[in-house]
Formats: C-alpha cells, structure tokens, sequence
C-alpha cells in the first residue's frame, strides 16, 4: 500500500512486514559508509551524497545548522553530479519499476531524491520512518520469534549432517547458511561472514518469511551464542536454550566420510577455484592449520602437535598422489578427542528436553507425523 499526501508518495509503516516478505526492491539513498554497516538484503545502495560530501554536510548541520547544510548539500550535489545521480536512480527504477526508496529516517534525503526524480519525470514512493524504522522492526520481529511459534532445536554430534538435514525441512531456518559459517573452528565459508547488522537484519526476514507460512514449528540447528563470529541476540538465543530437543543419529563411517567432504573436498575445491591450483592447496593447507590451533588450548599442546602432525602427512599424500584418504585419520582422532566428549558433555545437560533420537529417516518421519498433529513415534 503507498499512501498520496499531495505530490509525495509514502509507504507507511504497516507495509514493513510485506516489503520485506516479498523482497520488494529497495534503493537505499544512505551514503555508501551507512549502507556497508547494515543494510537489508533486498536493497541497493545509489546515494544521494558520498561519503566526503555527508561527512561535510553533518560538520555544517552541527556548526550552522540545518539551512546552511542544505544549502551546502546542494553546491556540492549540482551540475554533472547531480545528473549523474538522476541517472544512476533512473537506471535502478527502470530495471525495477515497482521500487521504493529510503534514507536514514525517512526525511530530507528521500523527499530531496524524490523530488528530483519527480522533475525527471519518475515516481517512487519512499518509506516513512528509513532504514532507523525498519532496522527496529526487524529487530522486534527477532525478539519475539521465540513467542510467535514453538521453537524445536535438532542436535547431533559433529557430522551428523545437521545443515544438510535442515535444508530439507520447509520448517527450519538455516542460521549457518545466515551467518555464512558452519558453527565450527573449521566452519568457516569461503566468502566472509556478513556484518553483525546484517546478519540480524537476514535473520529477522528469514523469521518473517516462516512466519507466513503453514509450520507449526520453527525448526533450528543446536547452535552456540556465536556463529563464527555472529552473535544470535540475547532473547532469540534465550528462546532457544529453552525449546524441546531433537537429537539426530548417524554412524560414525558416515559422518568422517561427511566431514571429509566438507573439511577437505568442499574446501580444497573452493580455495583452488578462487586462487588457482598453486595458492589454493597453499591456502587450504593454512586454512587446516589455522582451524586446529584455534582450538589449541583446548586440545592441549600435545594432542594440537599430533593432530597437526597427521595433517601435514594427509597434505603430503595429497599433494603427491591426489589421494586425501589420508585427512580421515586426523578426523577421526579430532572427533574422538575433542568433538564427541565436548557434545555429550553439552547433551548430557539437556538430556530433560529431548523429545526424540534417531537417524535421518527416522526424523523426517517424527516431524512429518508432528506437523500434521500426530503423536510421533518413539
């Protein structure tokens, strides 16, 4: 819905949860250094200043005030930049008609940008309240998640297939795949994690989006208060350490044959696409050797030395032959002296909220027997 007040078009308030839903196209007018903090995942940042130009504009707004730092906005947005600027918003518009816009709050810079595409001949609604609204209703939407449907947590030890399970559930969101992390020392993504805002912001439209479909549950991976180096807010992570327990199963040939697929394969393979052959073993051998001493102190020194060890001889064999057998061996050892004590220690103190264990058959079965109100089987 966009409300007509005179010649300004608005998109109120209440529209938020649509917008975000059906990723409504967004121009954000902010300055670059605004729009790379946190922005929302279906925006694109055009600005009305740049960074320098607002960085003058807010010293004159704080010494003369709000005239004078208008009038200087203008002097330095004119002439080829302004049209520049015209340019680059009617190329968005054109390639997304149906778009809006938003500033900070909502104010002078979206009814400036309005205005001027108004001369040019183009109408685009913006969105009252900015980015400032916006960001607060996503924040409140990830507060009150925990209250709007039952949260159920799957657990399961290290390469039990965890991610893979829950991408196949319409049930689950995946907060790994939000945080661009696997939860891990060795978890992390080729492409780097997104700011804290907005891995929120992400979050907080995953959530809506599940809202507004038939699941009775929000179904979410066991995971600590930070994802590589996300932070799950406070009351979202609360509601989680308080909801029922799922617990996955897999056999132990299983899961080294997982975890050498997603420590090795998938990541040899990505560091040489990206790098070449050369920088790309270099990268993933360091890549290896930075995920075991991050757990170095846990490990102790001796048991960080031995895995190491193994690891350097698996990249050996590697390297000469092209065999990465030889990886299963460190694993194992790291799942037995490090992974598997460290998850039954953490399931042993929530073994009062276990609902359910078994393999992935087995769970597909429970919850597909939950979510049409059939008592599940144990």
């Amino acid at each position: 819905m966009v409300l007509t007040s005179g010649m300004t078009q608005v998109v109120p308030k209440s529209d938020y949860a649509r917008l975000f839903i059906s990723d409504h196209p967004i121009m954000d007018v902010r300055a670059p250094v605004e729009f790379n903090k946190g922005a929302f995942p279906a925006s694109h940042n055009h600005p009305l200043m740049q960074d320098e130009e607002r960085r003058l504009v807010g010293t004159c707004y704080k010494q003369k005030g709000q005239d004078a730092a208008i009038a200087l906005g203008h002097s330095l947005v004119c002439g080829s930049i302004k049209q520049q600027r015209i340019e680059a918003w009617a190329n968005y518009i054109k390639a997304n008609p149906n778009a809006y816009l938003y500033c900070f709050r909502g104010g002078l810079r979206s009814k400036l940008t309005q205005q001027w595409l108004a001369e040019a001949g183009l109408d685009i609604p913006f969105i009252e309240g900015g980015y400032k609204a916006m960001r607060q209703f996503l924040i409140d939407t990830i507060d009150t998640a925990p209250q709007v449907k039952p949260m159920l947590i799957i657990s399961g030890i290290t390469g039990s297939g965890k991610t893979e399970f829950l991408l196949q559930r319409t049930e689950a969101v995946d907060l790994e795949g939000i945080a661009h992390h696997r939860g891990s020392s060795f978890g992390r993504y080729h492409e780097p994690q997104p700011t804290q805002i907005n891995f929120e912001n992400s979050l907080a439209v995953a959530l809506l989006k599940h809202q507004h479909t038939d699941a009775k549950h929000l179904l979410l991976e066991d995971e600590s208060y930070l994802i590589g180096r996300s932070a799950l807010p406070q009351a979202f992570y609360k509601g989680m350490q308080m909801a029922n327990i799922v617990v996955l199963e897999e056999t132990l040939d299983s899961r080294l044959d997982r975890l050498l697929n997603e420590y090795v394969h998938k990541m040899d393979k990505g560091f040489r696409q990206r790098l070449g052959d050369e920088q790309g073993f270099i990268a993933f051998a360091e890549y290896l050797s930075q995920s075991v001493n991050g757990i170095k102190k846990r490990l102790g020194g001796k048991q960080h030395d031995e895995i190491q060890s193994l690891i350097d001889s698996a990249l050996s064999a590697q390297q000469s032959r092209g065999d990465t057998h030889a990886h299963l061996e460190w694993i194992s050892l790291l799942l037995c002296k490090y992974y598997d004590p460290m998850y039954q220690y953490q399931i042993n103190k929530k073994a009062e909220r276990i609902l359910f264990r078994g393999d992935h058959r087995a769970m597909h079965q429970w919850l597909d027997d939950l979510a049409i109100n059939q008592p599940p089987q144990d």
